[in-house]
């Protein structure tokens, strides 16, 4: 159970605050279509114009709310103009915290116009669930945090004194490119004791989830060389082996026989506090029948607090336009993905070490490092956390689980560094079937409803006594 006291929160509050987000429902779910009719992307195949127009149709949103103070706001990194982001500020009474509410306006574009059963940016109910692209990431999240504020003005009135400052970013979608110029340019207008992201996923439908844990990331280029030029493989075949083939045997030195990653140094822990059922992940993965998993330890481990490797790109002629040639080189891209607790830079050191070393045949090994970011854990004992954990439980009648993300988020790691004294919550309105990315994104309304109420509930719970610093 969660270890939080609730006495400080009147069950009338609590009443008030469930009727009044079920009352304006229906008026958030209308929101919600109107902002998945508008085709924010920001990416550059696209038109500029409608990222614009979805700002815009986010700040009207949120000056519904009664906030007065809303700005659309942009910034350049390195000659790349970024995406509209709407900030919102609501300051706080004495005394009293400053939550910080994130979320994106910004899509994925639709893909292949077959594969919908419905038009993407044209939302449709359907069996309890609302589908459309960006229905689920993150105009929910936007509606999330319009909605809640909305709820809790209405009941608390004057006597809410916690501050709000909303930021809705426009590129998430794009990789954040100017995400951190963005908080170095406006350090002190999102500074905030409490950092909430909308933008995960509950664990099923029916029980509510807070992320506690993303993977880092670190990825790069493994290159092998044996010869300084193509040969005949016919002349000159046998005594040495083509690139193909050393790269081949030097990627499989990179897991163990039972698919583990196997390159010293790396962190790893069997300490997921739910389990992922084989079942499940099977059928959510699509992983065809008769195929082994990888890894040891509890599923949930092996996605979450355990680090996995994939070559996500491999340079070698295509069969279409293959010759009887010895190829001299060869190269891959790997992607590792890091538990909690690695040290990127380390992460980075280990792969490079181990590439140089098990290199087959002593055929060079040229290793050229790309990305990186940082895992994220939150400390699930301090205040905020218990109080999110707490609303979760409250709004869905059923205690919330702490879960982790096997993917990476890592604009998080920016936050963390801008603002190491903040706590940083990571919350969501999907589900496993929303399908976030992919054609029929859909989103369950009745965890939506849900969703906007655990996050009144703890903003409610945030302005009974909360210091500061929380």
């Amino acid at each position: 159970m969660n270890k939080l006291s609730t006495d400080a929160l009147p069950d009338t509050i609590v009443a008030a605050l469930r009727s009044c987000v079920d009352s304006g429902f229906p008026r958030t779910v209308d929101e919600l279509k109107s902002l998945v009719a508008i085709p924010g992307i920001a990416w550059d195949a696209f038109d500029p114009a409608e990222l614009d127009r979805s700002a815009e149709a986010v700040a009207d949103l949120v000056r519904s709310t009664g906030i007065e103070d809303v700005r659309i706001l942009r910034v350049e990194n390195g000659g790349v103009q970024g995406g509209p982001a709407v900030v919102a500020r609501r300051p706080a009474a004495a005394g009293k915290p400053t939550v910080l509410l994130y979320a994106h306006h910004d899509v994925q574009p639709p893909g292949a116009a077959e594969l919908w059963e419905t038009e993407p940016f044209a939302a449709q109910e359907r069996n309890g669930r609302l589908y459309g692209r960006g229905a689920a990431d993150d105009k929910a999240g936007v509606l999330a945090h319009v909605a809640a504020i909305r709820a809790i003005t209405e009941v608390l009135g004057e006597d809410f004194g916690v501050g709000i400052t909303l930021f809705i970013e426009g590129e998430e979608e794009a990789g954040s490119p100017t995400f951190r110029r963005f908080l170095e340019e406006h350090r002190e207008l999102l500074r905030s004791d409490v950092i909430v992201v909308a933008d995960s996923s509950n664990w099923k439908v029916g029980v509510p989830a807070l992320t506690t844990s993303l993977r880092g990331l670190v990825d790069g280029t493994i290159e092998v060389r044996v010869l300084e030029h193509a040969v005949h493989s016919g002349m000159f075949g046998g005594p040495v082996l083509d690139a193909p083939t050393l790269l081949a045997r030097l990627i499989a030195t990179l897991h163990d026989d039972d698919g583990s990653v196997a390159i010293e140094g790396l962190v790893a822990s069997d300490s997921a506090g739910v389990e992922y059922p084989e079942a499940d992940y099977r059928a959510d993965a699509s992983v065809l029948e008769g195929v082994r998993l990888a890894g040891t330890g509890s599923l949930a481990s092996r996605l979450w607090t355990k680090p996995a490797l994939s070559i996500i790109g491999i340079d070698a002629p295509g069969v279409a336009v293959s010759s009887n040639t010895l190829l001299p080189s060869a190269r891959a891209k790997f992607s590792l993905r890091l538990a909690p607790g690695q040290d990127p830079r380390e992460a980075m050191a280990a792969v490079e070490r181990h590439v140089v070393k098990h290199a087959p045949f002593g055929a060079t090994v040229n290793f050229t490092p790309g990305e990186s970011g940082n895992p994220f854990a939150t400390d699930t004992n301090r205040p905020a956390a218990q109080i999110a954990l707490w609303a979760l439980g409250a709004a869905w009648g059923t205690d919330a689980v702490e879960t982790g993300i096997g993917g990476s988020i890592p604009f998080i790691a920016d936050l963390t560094e801008i603002y190491p004294e903040a706590q940083i919550l990571v919350t969501g309105v999907e589900d496993p079937d929303s399908r976030a990315h992919s054609a029929n994104e859909s989103l369950h309304l009745g965890e939506f409803r849900r969703a906007v109420l655990a996050e009144a509930l703890m903003l409610a719970r945030l302005n009974v006594g909360a210091p500061r610093n929380v």
